[in-house]
């Protein structure tokens, strides 16, 4: 076994040094719509895959670019070829967010080009308020202070992979098309 992993497509994809040909939508869409969302502590399954899709929907019912819908849908990408780590540990890993940042950027750079500032930071605020209502949903918890309302109403319940991973991909082929 070398430093590659074998993907959903079976590309041979090298998550240390990633290159844009080997970064598939579908093996994106696949893997999130099986990874568990907060590390498999909330009570039923909910899956990264539509944590992603919902904060794309956020971003179109706030009324947000076509590039910045699609950078929410894609902003978990990196976890499709890496795993997740979570907040109060992949902190003290400098290395770790450096290989996911490397590896997030060339999804970002394959499907959107170079994002501005503003864009990142749009993209990461409704992160963070997504995360902040599944964690209100599932746990009964408030992370943080309230980011405010949401405009979309997304579905806190399970769905089967397969329904995930075609939604995820209809928002994506839509996101591109125009």
């Amino acid at each position: 076994m070398g430093e590659h992993i074998t993907t959903y497509s079976g590309i041979h994809m090298l998550p240390l040094a990633p290159k844009e040909e080997d970064i598939h939508i579908r093996d994106i869409a696949h893997a999130l719509s099986l990874m568990v969302r907060a590390n498999g502590h909330f009570p039923r399954f909910y899956s990264v895959g539509q944590h992603c899709i919902h904060c794309c929907e956020e971003a179109c019912a706030r009324g947000y670019t076509k590039r910045v819908q699609l950078a929410c849908l894609l902003h978990d990408a990196s976890e499709a070829y890496l795993a997740d780590i979570t907040r109060p540990v992949k902190q003290h890993l400098p290395k770790y967010r450096e290989i996911e940042k490397c590896l997030q950027d060339a999804v970002f750079q394959k499907y959107l080009g170079k994002l501005s500032q503003e864009e990142t930071e749009l993209w990461r605020k409704l992160d963070d308020t997504l995360l902040y209502y599944e964690f209100e949903y599932f746990m009964g918890e408030k992370l943080m202070a309230c980011p405010g309302e949401l405009k979309s109403s997304p579905v806190f319940d399970t769905e089967g992979f397969q329904v995930t991973e075609e939604r995820y991909l209809d928002w994506f082929w839509r996101l591109c098309e125009e």
